[in-house]
């Protein structure tokens, strides 16, 4: 299990910026988030050029005597170190801080994160800001906790720096070696690449097609997140020495970033910024898309590095840039379904953002609970609502945990390989939305757990759960085959899709049958194997076990199966092309369990099938009937079980329960036929 965050109470807050507001609306400010019973806010984090308007001048009274008058009004306060925002003083004095993009060209000043993590002389930069934020506020009673930076590798996650690249060159020594063994690990006998000096080695680089050496820049992502790690370790170890009372965390879970490593070594609990209308700015083309319902599929991420964790940024109105229009506003009660959809799946402290709209600055149109006005408005309202709810039920639900008995399995190599080969990459991200929709739409809980290689209580930690499934892990490691076989040895059912095993951890592709090191546990082997694209039809698929009138269609790749082990059963066949007749779906057993193989991207009507066949159910099955609109999702600990059922719909839900449960949010016992409004939520005990 990960980190968590320690609460008694669910807690509500706020992101707050006393430097963008007149002193005298600070008191009234924090006067009224109290009424709305908020407990804590975040400051600090975009403010260095206040904290230090000039090289080794300090400057702490503003917020000195901000969090003075928070403290007045019972606010705790988590404070932001300032370093996702050098000041211009720092950016023209010492250029070589600034991040570069591939082609060398710098990023200047005037956005933010515009740094790299592997200047010398910004990490010693933030050392001294740090260490003068921590001995000055160590001792200020409404301090509880530090943020680490801001949104670690939000707005890029690519480095091309001078500095990084010599930091890759001393990374790819420390792991090789020797040249011989790099040159080896990244395959550069192909096309005349043979390093034959250090000083050769670069972060990948402008190519012609614009396509560098795979093993290469699977590595350079490896390497970027080591390099936040090693950065963020810097303000972590300070904080730790000078303020060991205080908590440290930090926001968001972007990419080329292990989270999980970064949570175990240097944070206290992981932290979370949560927008769903995210998931709604891109149109879908899915038949019936999950629009913000799909944002779980993240919090469930989330989960995973910290069961209980923080939402530092809650989205609370509107949200868009001066050159971009991101999000219209929430409808009537979203804002609150949003609120405890970040709840159900873990969160015991949400803030939302932001207090109120800024009037200057990039960010005028992401909006926060209060407009430029200052008048109270119906998010505020909801807000309020909130609050009542968190202060008469927070002490039941604080420290529960989301309750799974189905997962899907993720890992960083994977998803790093997969940005770049486009022969898993896309299968993955299609073969995901695939599963987590229809669990969703049948109202089963499902986990998302990151494979960690470094992890000694893996096979504990899986046999949790009764379904596994990783969808197309075409790295696969012999130790991860063996925690998998294990795992289904031991009872559980687990489901492979096409392209899997066929590299190794380098990305190197296996001499051997696929799917290389999961083919004995399958008992097949793939003979062949082609690309459904342009004039190339998906074939349908004939199911040979309870499923022949499905109209179903094997998506985006086929690997054509051979049988290998006579205890293999055969679920569902190629019903048309050169391969008619040959498997397509197959299940093994395995001492208790069973491991099966699709040769193909997951759709939803495969889905649907396997999850017919595995006769898997709501939890809620026998008590609950519940529109597809709605989420159930439960939280659960020594003292009770709590199930939220969270309506996404813009209609009212209907509901039948066939014994009576009391509403936690409402205080009224609920039986029979019923309806949950637009946007509502319940909380049944």
């Amino acid at each position: 299990m990960g980190k968590s965050i320690h609460l008694k109470q669910l807690e509500l807050g706020v992101c707050y910026y006393p430097e963008h507001w007149k002193e005298e609306l600070w008191e009234d400010d924090f006067k009224r988030m109290r009424e709305l019973k908020m407990s804590t806010i975040r400051v600090g984090e975009f403010a260095w050029a206040l904290f230090e308007p000039e090289e080794g001048v300090f400057e702490f009274g503003l917020f000195d005597r901000a969090l003075d008058a928070a403290h007045r009004h019972g606010l705790k306060v988590i404070m932001g170190t300032p370093t996702a925002t050098p000041p211009a003083w720092l950016t023209h004095k010492y250029p070589e801080v600034l991040n570069a993009a591939q082609d060398g060209t710098i990023y200047r000043h005037g956005m933010r994160r515009h740094y790299n993590y592997n200047s010398p002389k910004y990490r010693e930069l933030c050392a001294i800001i740090t260490r003068e934020m921590a001995e000055h506020f160590k001792d200020h009673p409404a301090i509880v906790g530090w943020q680490l930076d801001n949104e670690f590798n939000c707005e890029t996650s690519v480095f091309h720096a001078e500095a990084d690249h010599a930091a890759f060159r001393r990374w790819a020594q420390r792991k090789y070696a020797t040249l011989e063994a790099l040159n080896e690990a990244w395959g550069t006998v192909v096309w005349s690449q043979t390093y034959t000096d250090w000083e050769q080695v670069y972060l990948p680089r402008p190519t012609v097609a614009d396509s560098p050496n795979p093993h290469l820049a699977l590595d350079g992502k490896r390497f970027i997140s080591d390099s936040v790690l090693e950065f963020a370790q810097i303000q972590a170890d300070i904080l730790r020495e000078v303020a060991p009372q205080h908590e440290v965390t930090t926001n968001g879970m972007f990419g080329h970033l292990d989270s999980h490593a970064l949570t175990d070594q240097l944070l206290d609990y992981f932290s979370y910024d949560s927008y769903p209308q995210f998931s709604t700015i891109f149109p879908s083309a899915d038949e019936k898309p999950l629009l913000d319902r799909k944002w779980s599929l993240n919090l469930s991420a989330v989960r995973d590095v910290s069961p209980n964790f923080c939402i530092m940024e809650q989205q609370a109105g509107p949200g868009g840039w001066v050159n971009r229009i991101d999000m219209p506003s929430p409808r009537p009660g979203q804002m609150r379904l949003w609120t405890y959809q970040s709840v159900l799946h873990g969160a015991d402290r949400v803030m939302y953002f932001r207090w109120r709209t800024a009037t200057v600055g990039t960010e005028i149109y992401w909006h926060g609970l209060n407009d430029y006005h200052n008048r109270p408005n119906r998010r505020v309202r909801e807000a309020a609502q909130v609050g009542r709810e968190f202060a008469a039920v927070g002490a039941k639900i604080a420290g529960s945990t989301y309750q799974a008995k189905v997962a899907i399995l993720r890992d960083y190599d994977n998803e790093w390989d997969g940005e770049f080969d486009v022969w898993h990459g896309p299968l993955t991200a299609r073969s995901t939305n695939a599963w987590y929709k229809q669990l969703q739409y049948r109202h089963i809980p499902a986990d998302m757990v990151y494979l960690r290689r470094e992890s000694g209580e893996e096979l504990e930690r899986l046999s949790r759960y009764e379904l596994l499934v990783y969808p197309h892990a075409a790295i696969l490691t012999e130790q991860t085959a063996e925690l998998l076989t294990a795992y289904v040895e031991g009872g559980g059912k687990l489901i492979f899709g096409a392209r899997t095993g066929y590299k190794d951890e380098r990305g190197h592709c296996r001499m051997q049958p696929f799917p290389g090191p999961a083919a004995q546990l399958c008992g097949i082997t793939v003979e062949d194997f082609t690309l459904i694209k342009g004039t190339v039809q998906a074939p349908a698929l004939r199911w040979t076990k309870n499923g022949e009138s499905r109209e179903t269609f094997a998506e985006d790749f086929n690997d054509i199966l051979n049988v290998e082990d006579p205890a293999v059963e055969v679920m569902a066949e190629y019903a048309e092309d050169y391969y008619a007749g040959r498997p397509a779906l197959t299940k093994r057993r395995q001492g208790r369990g069973e491991a099966w193989y699709y040769g193909a991207a997951f759709s939803e009507p495969v889905v649907d099938t396997i999850l017919d066949l595995l006769n898997i159910q709501a939890p809620t099955a026998d008590w609950l009937t519940v529109s597809e609109q709605v989420e159930i999702g439960i939280r659960a600990n020594g003292q009770g079980s709590y199930v939220f059922l969270l309506n996404y719909g813009a209609d009212a839900a209907s509901i039948v329960l066939s014994e009576p449960r009391n509403d936690l949010l409402s205080g009224t016992k609920i039986e029979g036929a019923g309806e949950i409004p637009a946007y509502g939520v319940l909380i049944l005990e």
